[in-house]
């Protein structure tokens, strides 16, 4: 007994460092990759950090003169392990396996202060943040107006009933079926105070979906029964659903950037897999990213994170045709939406 007494602290002590370096390293590391730089390594890159269950919070690629880059990529690890040498070792080996050649090196590291610049927010000029942020109507017309078919998407239909359950309101939505509807709606719900209790999803066969949703206040648990809330909730849906990202081509100076934006969640996180989705739609295009970089940038409605590509000019894409620009906006797009 004694034995175990004077074991028992100790024992108390390894466990809370363990927790204490599990924290840290959930919170902020930071992976380090020198590359020889190629088309479409950025997302293969980011494919490999997928599947070993990180997610990307931010990421800044610095190409250098002599045709290497430095990508720094501010990850979490979903089996939160980054606090064990073991996985922060097969991490590191598994990319420069999966790379071959084209790794020099890879270090993970706990992301310190020294980094706080890149992970800060971004001020945009004027006339990008009112393209990009400014109030997104159907029959507004866009720097960069939607393809002829994706025009003929209509605006989402929501209906209010509350008369079904004593204690529920009953949202009857009818949308195009895209990419990350479901987490969409959870986000608005979540965003709006409104807790969803029960939702029934049904596809027809001309690409819509009819949704039923049987939500609550979060803060009574009771049906939604104020007209002005309803109809702000209905509003906020409705836009939501038909543009839940932005994205626009503009000049920068003598280099062209596609910015990608989506809203951020009041939790703090980002709008999942976007880094993703718009490397690969970029890499099927043949466009080469000069550089990259994910920031935050704030609005008085809300905040939002902007991806910001700076692409390189090619014979094959030849960035100043408008009809290229065109052909990347929708591109990233269609991949986005999953259309």
């Amino acid at each position: 007994m004694p034995r175990m007494q004077m074991n028992q602290p100790l024992s108390l002590s390894i466990v809370l460092i363990k927790l204490v370096l599990a924290v840290i390293f959930a919170e902020s590391s930071l992976l380090k990759v020198w590359i020889i730089d190629q088309k479409g390594l950025l997302h293969d890159i980011n494919e490999i950090l997928c599947n070993l269950q990180l997610t990307i919070q931010r990421v800044k690629v610095m190409p250098t003169p002599d045709g290497r880059a430095l990508d720094l990529f501010f990850i979490t690890d979903e089996m939160e392990l980054f606090h064990t040498k073991e996985r922060r070792d097969d991490v590191c080996q598994y990319l420069s396996e999966a790379l071959g050649e084209r790794c020099i090196s890879s270090e993970l590291q706990l992301a310190g202060p020294e980094y706080g610049h890149l992970q800060g927010f971004s001020s945009l000029p004027p006339a990008y943040s009112e393209e990009l942020f400014g109030p997104e109507l159907v029959d507004k017309v866009s720097l960069h107006p939607l393809s002829q078919d994706m025009t003929t998407l209509k605006t989402p239909t929501v209906t209010v009933d509350n008369s079904l359950s004593s204690v529920h309101t009953l949202l009857q939505i009818q949308c195009v079926d895209q990419k990350s509807l479901c987490y969409d709606l959870m986000r608005i719900s979540k965003d709006s105070d409104i807790k969803v209790a029960y939702g029934r999803f049904n596809s027809s066969a001309k690409g819509f979906q009819n949704i039923d949703l049987f939500v609550q206040q979060k803060e009574d648990g009771q049906k939604i029964i104020d007209p002005e809330r309803l109809k702000t909730l209905c509003t906020c849906l409705k836009e939501e659903m038909l543009h839940p990202l932005r994205v626009i081509i503009v000049n920068r100076g003598p280099d062209i950037e596609l910015l990608v934006a989506n809203p951020v969640e009041l939790s703090g996180k980002g709008r999942p897999r976007v880094f993703y989705d718009v490397t690969l739609a970029l890499k099927a295009l043949g466009v080469f990213i000069f550089s990259a970089e994910v920031v935050r940038h704030s609005t008085q409605e809300r905040q939002w994170e902007v991806y910001r590509f700076l692409l390189d000019e090619s014979r094959d894409f030849p960035l100043n045709s408008s009809k290229a620009r065109s052909q990347i906006v929708d591109k990233v797009r269609r991949t986005l939406m999953g259309w």
